[in-house]
């Protein structure tokens, strides 16, 4: 099984069991645009991670997304060392995705394990990718 993903850093808003907000409505339509078994970014999840990681992402440009009022420039990740890394080139390193534990931004403290859920749902997810590991 492939699964696609999509990636935003954006708002997300909890209603009960539910999650709405712009930053899910953009990593929802980026999930459909990645291909099958990678991995769509946005420009401000790529912003935050180009001088840090060593990937090769291909750019899709402005792209036109259903429900969102402004284009959203979308980059698709391949897996490898990147266009400009010499043919011979060893990576020494592989990239890695650390994930940190969500807070509860309610004020009722009974909810602190539905943050924990998460950030556990989160790991166990990514985790079943042998591309990167996963630091939590």
């Amino acid at each position: 099984m492939l699964f696609r993903v999509g990636v935003n850093l954006g708002d997300v808003i909890v209603d009960g069991d539910d999650i709405h907000g712009d930053g899910v409505n953009v990593a929802a339509r980026l999930e459909a645009m990645a291909d099958a078994g990678g991995i769509c970014l946005s420009r401000t999840v790529r912003e935050q991670i180009v001088d840090r990681l060593d990937l090769t992402l291909e750019d899709l440009g402005e792209v036109v997304v259903k429900n969102i009022a402004r284009p959203v420039h979308a980059w698709n990740w391949r897996e490898g060392p990147p266009a400009s890394a010499a043919p011979n080139a060893q990576v020494l390193a592989r990239p890695a995705l650390a994930v940190l534990p969500f807070d509860n931004l309610s004020a009722d403290p009974e909810q602190d394990y539905f943050a924990d859920g998460i950030t556990e749902d989160v790991i166990t997810a990514l985790s079943q990718w042998r591309w990167f590991p996963v630091i939590s």
